[in-house]
């Protein structure tokens, strides 16, 4: 099956349901189904081949949401964009993954004008929610198309989208994934959490990551998805007892965040069956106090962009272990894996390691991607020994749950985002009076890990933490500039001469149970 198939399910499903819900929107699915024929009939008239890249550049929006289903329906590879990254990462990301056409809101103005100038394969902007200059409204656009039914053929491995990952130089790769891989999330998605009435699906966080991509599971099940414009704790506390919200998805910072909330305990959560957390580690205190708010509805998935969502589960039930010290230490764990995907730990010689060895968490099956785009050197690099290589340290118990403890890649998750510290690097360097600097990730109770400069100055050379906040934040965004410097007479070496990051890391996490 295609992935429009799935969503094409759940209008035979529910077709007068409301599918899309959004702020002053309410969309039917059948009204939806409509709209996304007649965007994949003026993409394809308009030139978009297929498994050419289309993009959506957009706070979360009901009417983006229809747009990257109207990609697909026109056999088009829809390319997330992270609203948050800045500018000259997703002009990259396009250039890169040679993107055809950019579908962006409004408040993305000045960025589309960029993107206009510098990538050079794109036949076509749309202004999703008003014209903008040159470019078209999305709603006037789509008046001079047929609702006709398209349809575009695909195998299941055809590529129905590319995902942009960061590299290990922060420089993005194109994660290609087939219909077969998304099928394959769909099917350990249903199996884990089966419903006998249709969901309803809030998506509070970026509809570009996690919260986007479970969409597609649960349409198939006929769900109302209802898309709020942030993670507002409040706004969503009060959203799920107002649509009573059966499922969503939320990195563990925003939680942290509701159950920090004055109102916490004031609304409604008896709706809830499935409150997933994913993107980062929990804390067990914080776990066990968002059982005692929201109810026995938390569950965890592990997967990352190359082997979406489902590479691992913990159910519910698997949560219900307070008082019980042989199995309250599963709180700590990412679950037992999924029905569709093969999960093990491996060595750095390729040999599969037995229950409480630490090695690299490595996944294969239907799950993990085709390969990355036009990168067959970091595609061969990940899939050594015929498995997947996640980047994380782990082990697993006798019991099949797995533990993640490290990262074997320099990479920091903070509050659910990828961010590789030598991007960030470059940018400190790049500063006329920094002789070197380590970027590391430090624990932080709301964000999960914190960016974190240790910075050495030049000799007869003078820079403020201030000074340095200021030079990253104008270069790489306020998501990646450190939320804190600090500035060191003199760095840790190797032999060789080597920054020992690792040495500077340790620090920080001395102590603790796990290092991420």
């Amino acid at each position: 099956m295609r992935l429009i198939d799935f969503f094409d399910r759940g209008v035979a499903l529910q077709p007068e349901r409301p599918c899309l819900v959004g702020t002053g929107v309410s969309l039917s699915f059948r009204e939806v189904q409509r709209r996304t024929h007649r965007l994949a009939n003026r993409l394809i008239a308009s030139g978009l081949k297929p498994e050419a890249a289309g993009a959506v550049l957009s706070p979360n929006d009901a009417d983006a949401f229809s747009c990257i289903l109207g990609i697909l329906r026109a056999g088009g590879a829809w390319m997330p964009l992270n609203a948050r990254n800045a500018v000259d990462d997703n002009i990259a990301i396009l250039v890169d993954n040679e993107c055809r056409w950019l579908f962006y809101h409004s408040s993305f103005a000045a960025a589309a004008e960029e993107i206009r100038a510098k990538v050079p394969t794109l036949l076509g902007l749309v202004c999703i929610d008003r014209a903008d200059g040159r470019d078209p409204g999305l709603h006037a656009w789509l008046a001079d198309g047929s609702d006709e039914p398209c349809y575009v053929p695909a195998g299941p491995h055809g590529v129905a989208s590319i995902w942009p990952s960061g590299g290990t130089t922060g420089r993005s790769k194109g994660v290609m994934l087939t219909h077969l891989n998304f099928a394959t999330m769909i099917a350990n998605f249903i199996t884990s959490m089966p419903y006998r009435e249709p969901p309803v699906h809030l998506v509070a966080a970026p509809m570009t990551h996690a919260a986007g991509c479970i969409a597609f599971p649960l349409m198939a099940m006929g769900a109302t998805t209802v898309v709020i414009p942030s993670a507002d704790p409040l706004l969503v506390m009060e959203s799920i007892e107002r649509h009573r919200v059966t499922t969503l998805f939320l990195p563990p910072t925003v939680i942290y965040m509701m159950l920090g909330h004055s109102r916490a305990r004031e609304f409604d959560y008896s709706s809830l069956k499935h409150f997933i957390y994913a993107a980062a580690p929990m804390s067990a205190k914080k776990l066990q106090e968002a059982l005692e708010v929201f109810g026995p509805v938390m569950a965890q998935t592990f997967g990352q962009a190359e082997a979406p969502m489902l590479c691992t589960f913990l159910a519910p039930e698997e949560h219900l272990v307070v008082g019980d010290p042989v199995r309250e230490k599963r709180l700590m764990s990412c679950g037992r894996p999924t029905v569709f995907a093969q999960v093990e730990i491996m060595d750095d010689e390729g040999r599969i390691l037995p229950p409480n060895e630490r090695g690299e968490i490595v996944v294969r099956g239907n799950l993990v991607m085709k390969g990355y785009f036009k990168n067959p050197k970091a595609t061969e690099e990940a899939s050594r020994f015929g498995w997947h290589h996640t980047g994380d340290i782990g082990f697993k118990d006798e019991d099949g749950y797995f533990y993640i403890v490290d990262r074997k890649r320099d990479m920091i998750i903070s509050g659910g985002f990828n961010i590789y510290p030598s991007e960030i690097e470059q940018v400190i360097w790049s500063h006329p009076a920094v002789q070197d600097c380590a970027v590391i990730g430090v624990p932080d109770e709301k964000w999960g890990e914190a960016v974190k400069a240790i910075v050495q100055i030049k000799e007869g050379g003078e820079a403020t933490v201030e000074e340095l906040a200021a030079f990253c934040r104008q270069r790489v965004g306020g998501m990646k500039t450190p939320k804190s410097f600090e500035i060191w007479d003199q760095l840790p070496r190797s032999p060789v001469g080597k920054v020992l990051k690792r040495t500077i890391r340790d620090r920080y996490w001395a102590g603790r149970e796990r290092n991420v």
